[in-house]
């Protein structure tokens, strides 16, 4: 499910609105493990709950990313890695956006970038 149109479409008030505190108080990195992590972590676990109950999934089904290209690299390498063949060959179109995180997927597949 793809849900960062940051890009091209202004953020929700309701979701603006609950921004404040995350931004200027609980800044810690949630998978840290000092005291300022407590909060943000909190609220990533209660966000993904509330993702899970709206598509009817597991909460440790779901995985929030930091953008859409990080999100589509995962995409790519499940797929890659669940085709059971050493070094699959992924194509994609020249339209399609190139992140420039795709160099790494080298590592894991033949792969051939857009452009």
């Amino acid at each position: 499910m793809y849900l960062d149109h940051n890009a091209t479409t202004p953020v929700d008030p309701r979701v603006a609105d609950t921004m404040p505190p995350h931004l200027t108080d609980f800044f810690g990195i949630p998978s840290s493990s000092h005291p300022y992590a407590q909060a943000p972590r909190r609220t990533l676990d209660e966000a993904r709950a509330q993702v899970a109950d709206l598509i009817g999934a597991r909460a440790g089904e779901v995985v929030l990313t930091a953008s859409g290209s990080e999100a589509d690299l995962l995409a790519l390498r499940g797929a890659v890695l669940a085709s059971g063949r050493p070094r699959p060959h992924v194509i994609t179109q020249v339209t399609e956006h190139t992140p420039p995180c795709w160099r790494h997927a080298v590592h894991w597949s033949a792969f051939t970038a857009p452009g």
